[in-house]
């Protein structure tokens, strides 16, 4: 199903019992955090917050914090589901005659459904406001733990275009408000909003970048800003795929950007090239307060929104939190496609402890020495997966979702000396252990059986089980027991 907007979705999640409304005044200044950080650790619902303090828009928050909820937020019944979908695309051949391309027929009639809509107005510009005419701290920001350097916009779709190229780029990067009219800019250099920022500034063209801001819309188009594609792959055209449906797109009033034109509030501006300012502290999802540094700062030069505007807002800490739901998703449905790159990888996980790039457990189905030295590497190169701190290879009869089972089978088959492999490379710019800034030491873990093409001599003995013909006489007995 595809949802036309933010608030079909609040509904939907409403009816199904998925949403709890809020009616008591509720500060956004720690507050908030707390109702909804209670709720996810406690399996509750999303929270739709009604009256909160200062402002006269509700806040609503945790849409995506549960199973339950990014499947209704992606419109299917399981993330097997959308993962088969992307099987079928990777593996689409050539037809040959007549009845192959009749048969290819309603897969590119699926296909014309993905790209974005291209419409000339929207809700999303029912209230148009100029510079002087708002003030971003009448927007219910969350200030969201204690150290927090001020209020952070969370849940936002940031676009930009490739000045090379013209190819739209949305992103999920964390805004500090500073005052009325600026914000900050959290683009770590790794990512294509910062590669975009480089490319003006060794253009030298220019002072200025463009840059708008949506917040809310479908939950697909919303979901679609953190997924981890390769560059100038549009993030708009990946939400039509997923909800099988064209993201209808408006051109902003005051640059040549186009949003989602069921956005709840646009921010639209510009980024001056080579003007920072200090950003953060910030309270992140890795359960510890990211370190204040230098950002480039947003400029915002209008604000449009709906009339009856709702603000979505996302908060992070220790996990597990609304981005441990956001990011099992994205293991799932990605599955297939380092599947494609890697192709002896049988599933992975990545930990809720793990903070998405600590920990990545990989289950491989060996066939020559050494495969998980490889795997591992392989990992490291691609895209985002370059930051994971630890990867652990098992064999493929390892239920990687069962972290008892892994650390059962990873401590018994590892020779540490052996088995560990460290290397140096790039690393989050959240990770404040590393001993520089975005740069720092990975390491492998080679949980796999040892072979003798591998240099081990001794006998790998089994693991102990019971036969299944005693396993089934005592099924009988036990009952008989009543026990």
């Amino acid at each position: 199903m595809a949802y036309q907007d933010l608030r079909e979705f609040i509904r939907a999640l409403e009816k199904a019992g998925e949403l709890k409304r809020v009616p008591l005044e509720v500060d956004r200044y720690l507050e908030i955090t707390e109702f909804a950080d209670r709720s996810v650790k406690n399996g509750g619902p999303a929270l739709l917050f009604e009256n909160v303090k200062g402002s006269k828009m509700p806040v609503v928050t945790n849409i995506f914090a549960s199973e339950k909820r990014m499947l209704m937020a992606l419109g299917v019944d399981s993330l097997e589901d959308i993962a088969g979908r992307i099987s079928d695309y990777l593996q689409m051949k050539v037809p040959e005659g007549l009845l192959g391309k009749l048969k290819m027929l309603p897969k590119l009639a699926e296909m014309g459904q993905f790209f974005p809509k291209i419409v000339s107005s929207g809700p999303c510009k029912e209230v148009i406001k100029k510079r002087g005419e708002f003030n971003l701290k009448d927007i219910p920001v969350l200030h969201c733990w204690p150290q927090d350097g001020g209020p952070f916009i969370t849940l936002p779709m940031v676009f930009s275009k490739n000045p090379e190229t013209g190819k739209r780029n949305c992103g999920m990067y964390r805004m500090q408000v500073y005052d009325e009219n600026t914000t900050g800019m959290h683009w770590q250099t790794h990512k294509q909003g910062a590669e975009h920022y480089r490319r003006l500034m060794e253009q030298g063209k220019v002072t200025r970048m463009p840059v708008s801001v949506a917040l809310g819309g479908d939950p697909a188009a919303m979901y679609s800003a953190i997924l981890p594609l390769p560059p100038d792959l549009d993030e708009m055209m990946i939400a039509g795929f997923l909800r099988s449906k064209p993201v209808e797109m408006v051109k902003c009033e005051t640059n040549d950007i186009e949003v989602p034109a069921q956005a709840e509030i646009v921010l639209e501006g510009y980024v001056t090239l080579g003007e920072l300012r200090t950003e953060g502290p910030f309270g992140d999802h890795t359960g510890f307060y990211s370190l204040d540094d230098e950002y480039p700062v947003f400029h915002v030069e209008c604000v449009t929104h709906r009339k009856d505007a709702i603000y979505p807002s996302t908060i992070v800490g220790p996990p597990p939190m609304e981005d441990y739901y956001m990011g099992a998703a994205i293991e799932k449905m990605f599955l297939p496609l380092l599947r494609m790159q890697i192709p002896e990888v049988r599933d992975m996980c990545m930990p809720a402890e793990g903070v998405f790039h600590n920990l990545m457990l990989v289950s491989i189905k060996k066939t020559y020495p050494m495969q998980a030295r490889k795997v591992m590497h392989a990992v490291w190169g691609l895209g985002q997966a370059m930051f994971t701190k630890v990867i652990v290879v098992v064999d493929e009869d390892v239920d990687v979702h069962n972290y008892s089972e892994v650390a059962w089978k990873a401590l018994n088959n590892i020779d540490p000396q052996r088995d560990i492999e460290f290397v140096t490379g790039p690393i989050d710019s959240l990770d404040h252990a590393s001993r520089m800034a975005n740069w720092g030491t990975k390491m492998g873990v080679d949980a796999t059986r040892k072979w003798p093409g591998e240099g081990f001599t001794r006998r790998w003995p089994d693991v102990i089980t019971m036969p299944k013909d005693v396993q089934r006489r005592v099924d009988e007995l036990w009952k008989k027991a009543g026990l």
